[in-house]
């Protein structure tokens, strides 16, 4: 199969999964996330851009939020009956168990695939983006303002000095400004 095909289909087989979200973790965010690896990608040279590309499109695909499964199982289903080679899978594995900001935080990934598909899913939480999926997360699971206000201290404040990349470190400058003048409003407005 070729690679244009595959990442399609990678594309398609997300948006069925996820089709039903509406806590920010939806198809439009893995197509973000795969749009930002790909531009984070283009300074890194020696990365595999097929691994790139099936990590960021499949890294919500198992995600311990949103699915009840074990080993990856989604993914690896994709994988395997989209004829990736076992090692190549492996690689991919590897990258998507990278990403989650809970499940990594402090831990650098040990190749650029998976540093650039971190980045890529981090920058998605930061900014305009991330503010509006933060909300939207809020509301699906019953959060108040002030309990998703929180999340900002918790994560989303702390994302730009935990990026690997220098590409990811340029693009998050501005979105960590947007963020600060963000919850400096809201806060002046909750004050009232």
């Amino acid at each position: 199969m070729d690679n244009e095909l595959l990442i399609k289909n990678a594309a398609d087989y997300v948006a069925g999964l996820l089709e039903n979200n509406a806590g920010g973790h939806d198809i439009a965010h893995s197509v973000r996330v795969y749009k930002n690896a790909l531009k984070i990608a283009e300074t890194e040279p020696s990365c595999d851009m097929l691994v790139v590309s099936l990590a960021a499109l499949l890294h919500d695909a198992d995600d311990h939020k949103l699915f009840d499964n074990e080993n990856n199982e989604n993914a690896r289903a994709f994988l395997s009956n989209n004829g990736v080679p076992a090692d190549k899978a492996e690689e991919i594995i590897k990258v998507i168990n990278s990403v989650s900001f809970s499940q990594n935080r402090g831990k650098k990934p040990e190749t650029i695939e998976g540093m650039i598909v971190q980045d890529a899913d981090r920058l998605d939480a930061i900014g305009a983006i991330g503010i509006a999926r933060t909300f939207a997360y809020g509301g699906e699971h019953g959060r108040s303002i002030d309990e998703s206000v929180q999340h900002f201290y918790d994560k989303l404040l702390l994302i730009r000095d935990e990026l690997n990349t220098e590409a990811a470190k340029k693009a998050a400058s501005k979105r960590h400004d947007f963020l600060e003048a963000f919850i400096s409003e809201l806060n002046d407005e909750m004050r009232v």
